[in-house]
């Protein structure tokens, strides 16, 4: 599988919310940096997600490579989050991926976008689903 259907897999895995889908995109020791969850492995950062999530809908809007590696690769896209408690938050967001040596697995994403306008929604959601 090359880096572009590595990338399209993950984001329709992503919108079926399919967890065994998106962990075989992943090195089982890979690592999610979240502005909402933190820092967290893999497996337990995609349950929760989609624990808190009813719904997701991406665009893809920018696929970036790395100019001086190939060792990374960004997806800058669209993303409609449908929470658990039914609220819809919109916002684009870039998910940087750092890939395994032989390009064919995710080792490290870190997430990127800004979380102040959807934050309360989110806290609210998923307080009800750990509280």
């Amino acid at each position: 599988m090359n880096t572009e259907q590595l990338c399209n897999h993950y984001l329709a895995a992503l919108n079926e919310g399919n967890l065994d889908k998106v962990l075989s995109l992943f090195d089982p020791n890979g690592v999610v940096m979240s502005p909402l969850y933190g820092a967290m492995a893999v497996g337990p950062f995609y349950r929760d997600l989609f624990a808190d999530t009813s719904r997701s809908a991406t665009k893809l809007l920018n696929v970036f490579e790395n100019a001086n590696s190939a060792s990374s690769v960004a997806l800058h896209f669209h993303y409609m989050w449908t929470l658990r408690s039914g609220k819809v938050v919109e916002f684009e967001c870039v998910d940087v991926f750092e890939l395994t040596p032989a390009r064919d697995k995710f080792a490290k994403l870190t997430i990127i976008y800004d979380t102040a306008p959807l934050r309360a929604d989110f806290n609210e959601s998923h307080a009800s689903r750990v509280g």
